[in-house]
């Protein structure tokens, strides 16, 4: 096994945080299918935010999983900000504006109904890719090295 094999394989607390994340993105989505399903006519925007919050789990669980690869690991990125404003924003109006959020969503007062693991995952998603970037990929050399 080479070291970018090596390096590509998660292990560790990255295995825990894809398990967190897969088990989230089966929560969000099985709470927005039945949201939806049911009672969307009850309180559409929750609805739909748990529903998108459902797609922000899944992209990032996909995104950690191959976040080996320069492009899952910027969208890695991108889903776990976008998660954590989305949590920070929703839970946010949630508490300042509850007539806005007639029934609760995957992030409604910052997760409360999850625990308030939908606060912290995001935290501990970006630290996992600021301490783990994929390798560095062997560029041609520049005309500076050939100076």
């Amino acid at each position: 096994m080479t070291t970018t094999e090596t390096r590509s394989r998660m292990t560790g607390i990255g295995r825990v945080l894809v398990i967190v994340y897969a088990v989230m993105a089966l929560a969000a989505t099985g709470r927005s299918f039945v949201q939806i399903v049911r009672r969307f006519d009850e309180a559409p925007l929750a609805y739909t935010l748990s529903a998108v919050a459902a797609v922000v789990y899944i992209v990032a669980t996909l995104g950690l999983v191959f976040a080996s690869r320069r492009g899952w690991y910027t969208i890695a990125w991108v889903a776990i900000v976008f998660e954590l404003a989305g949590v920070l924003i929703v839970g946010m109006l949630s508490l300042t504006t509850p007539e806005m959020f007639q029934h609760d969503s995957v992030w409604s007062v910052f997760g409360r109904g999850y625990l308030f693991i939908p606060l912290v995952l995001p935290m501990f998603g970006i630290w996992w890719l600021r301490t783990h970037r994929p390798a560095a990929r062997i560029a041609a050399p520049s005309a500076e090295v050939a100076a």
